[in-house]
């Protein structure tokens, strides 16, 4: 019978910090709340080589007392929360106390901290969980800390690292929603020696947005504000037209704590329903303000999961705010034109004489208002020339000569002429006088009947296309008197997929004159940039452009070059999203193929296409979509007629 036994200090201290520690961007999350929650106003991380060799953290909050540096590594000694009742209403980033403890486990720390007030500072170091003495220092206002050589001691959790440039991308999406969350603090982050991201902590959102996302993104935003009872919704979001491929660029927040949730994200998506393209996704920063004891974020270690008291009075909130802000801008701007002064007005009798006195004195060949009016294109109208007198000397015509007259009444007579002593006569033949010479044909053998072979004709299929509506769906009937329905876009994305999972080759690319750019959220650049070789073998060749951008130099030869973009950004996003079958993943990555390479709902299909597609669905051959939807769907005579009150 096993016995019960506590286990280690030092053991227990690795499993708290294996809850707490995950990656470098643990690290730096935990480390940031931290300054945030001491009143910083402006905070400098600096990494190396991904986190795993080194990470900063600096900030000019309120520092901590050189007495207390131990007590600060202990677990939950730092913790936020005083009694029991503060867990319902948690008003601070970090409350458990076990960051610092759990990264002082699995690293070598170094800490230099002077409280407001003192004139010395403090350090202190602690490698594997075990502090030396503190030492006094000279340091700023504030508390930097360094972290150096993270999982050094348990080389189990090495193994699960990435690459440098993924673990830098994490890290970069962490300290940018920090960023977002918290305006009014400058943040700098400093990746291998180069600055990489500079708020300007102005306190104004879109400042930050535009430092943390970039200037597209930022020019593409429309802001707005709105409150439902409690819950106050403020932030900006993605007009219609300028909306994405993913849910990459949603980033919501709760009370100053950036969060996952499914429910914000269906408020938000409904509130756009019938207003973007199919296959897009809004964008937006959103802040959700609440009282604390209406929502919970003790739920998971990383705390980004929360809940709330009444998830209705949330999802009205946003939903509302957003629609009236997309309601709105729908809305013609009316514009006012302005007044015209009458002319009559415009000047007096004495002004006006003037002027038309000084008109009439124009000297001759100057422009007139008919002359300008008048079109470029026609030429003024000469005056006719006056006739000129014949002269005396000139002879006179004799009578004698004659005048010939041709009478258009009379038939036509050959055509005569004389000239002095000589007549010529032209007269066209006699009918009777053309003779024709025929040829006798040579004889002809009839040929003997041919035995004509019968054939059997192709039977016909037992169904009949009858045509396409709203450029989405296929109306055919068959034999039993039935209408089918048949969504063209699931059906010939399921050919595709069959198509892609099929070929025994690796998918064809072709290389781009221009190289197409494409802005990804963190964890999905993190993602992309770790499996580059995964997008090459589905046709994609792309390389690293830095601050969170690929770089697209080959597309896949089954995507039009339009979707590219899109593909690479959903490509992305799965990869980050992941499962741990490689088999699933990869059937995860053909439906992104298929989807972008299949025809698109509300194009214009030939009817040969269409003609395919309705033999591969009709033959039985394609029931579901990639993802499981069905492709047609039966409308019985019965049924139809019942629509009608017919039956």
């Amino acid at each position: 019978m096993p016995h019960i036994q506590c286990l280690p200090p030092h053991v227990a201290d690795l499993i708290a910090a294996g809850e707490v520690v995950e990656r470098p961007a643990s690290v730096v999350k935990e480390l940031v709340e931290n300054a945030i929650d001491a009143g910083s106003s402006a905070i400098v991380v600096e990494i190396q080589n991904g986190g795993m060799t080194y990470i900063r953290v600096s900030d000019n909050g309120c520092g901590i007392a050189h007495d207390q540096l131990p007590t600060a590594f202990l677990r939950h000694a730092t913790s936020k929360l005083r009694t029991a009742n503060d867990l319902s209403a948690i008003g601070t980033l970090g409350f458990r106390g076990e960051a610092l403890a759990a990264i002082a486990a699995v690293s070598r720390v170094d800490i230099f901290s002077r409280s407001e007030g003192s004139t010395a500072g403090g350090s202190l170091h602690i490698e594997g969980g075990a502090a030396e003495d503190v030492t006094e220092t000279g340091a700023p206002q504030g508390t930097t800390i360094c972290v150096r050589d993270l999982f050094y001691n348990t080389p189990a959790r090495m193994k699960f690292m990435k690459k440098d440039s993924a673990e830098s991308a994490a890290i970069s999406g962490v300290v940018q929603h920090l960023a977002l969350s918290h305006p009014h603090i400058s943040f700098k982050l400093i990746r291998d020696g180069q600055e990489t991201l500079h708020t300007p902590g102005d306190g104004q959102l879109y400042s930050a947005i535009y430092a943390a996302m970039g200037r597209d993104f930022a020019l593409s935003l429309l802001p707005i504000e709105g409150r439902g009872g409690d819950v106050e919704v403020k932030g900006f979001i993605t007009k219609p037209l300028n909306c994405h491929g993913s849910r990459g660029k949603q980033v919501l927040f709760v009370n100053g704590r950036f969060v996952k949730s499914q429910l914000l994200t269906a408020a938000l998506e409904e509130a756009y329903k019938n207003q973007m393209m199919k296959g897009k996704f809004p964008g937006c920063v959103l802040h959700v303000t609440l009282p604390p004891e209406m929502v919970d974020v003790n739920v998971h270690p990383a705390k980004t999961v929360v809940k709330f008291v009444s998830d209705k009075a949330v999802f009205d909130a946003v939903y509302y705010t957003v629609l009236d802000t997309l309601n709105g801008e729908k809305r013609p701007v009316k514009e006012e034109k302005p007044q015209q002064q009458s002319f009559y007005r415009s000047m007096t009798a004495e002004e006006f004489r003037a002027k038309s006195a000084a008109e009439t004195k124009k000297p001759l060949g100057s422009y007139t208002t008919a002359q300008r009016s008048a079109p470029v294109s026609a030429p003024a109208a000469k005056p006719a020339p006056a006739p000129v007198p014949a002269p005396k000397s000139a002879p006179v015509r004799p009578a004698a000569e004659p005048i010939f007259v041709r009478d258009v009444t009379q038939k036509e007579k050959p055509f005569t002429y004389t000239a002095g002593t000589t007549c010529y006569e032209i007269t066209p033949p006699k009918a009777e006088e053309v003779k024709q010479e025929t040829l006798p044909l040579p004889a002809v053998e009839t040929p003997a009947p041919v035995e004509v072979q019968e054939t059997m004709l192709p039977k016909e299929a037992p169904w009949r296309m009858v045509g396409e509506v709203l450029k989405t769906y296929i109306i055919c009937e068959d034999e039993q008197e039935n209408v089918w329905l048949i969504d063209k876009h699931a059906a010939h994305e399921r050919l595709r997929f069959d198509a892609l999972k099929a070929a025994d080759h690796p998918v064809m690319s072709q290389p781009l004159l221009t190289p197409l750019t494409v802005s990804l959220e963190a964890e999905s650049y993190a993602a992309a940039v770790e499996n580059l070789d995964t997008l090459e073998r589905f046709g994609f060749v792309c390389e690293d452009f830095g601050s969170g951008t690929l770089l697209i130099r080959e597309i896949s030869t089954e995507v039009r070059l339009e979707d590219a973009a899109a593909t690479v950004e959903e490509l992305s996003q799965k990869l980050a999203t992941g499962r741990a079958d490689p088999a699933a993943a990869r059937d995860e990555l053909l439906h992104t193929m298929a989807c972008k390479s299949a025809i698109k709902a509300g194009m214009t299909s030939d009817a040969k296409e269409l003609q395919a597609l309705v033999e591969k669905v009709q033959s039985g051959e394609i029931l579901y979509c990639p993802h499981g939807r069905p492709v047609k769907h039966k409308l019985s005579k019965y049924e139809i007629e019942k629509l009608f009150k017919r039956a």
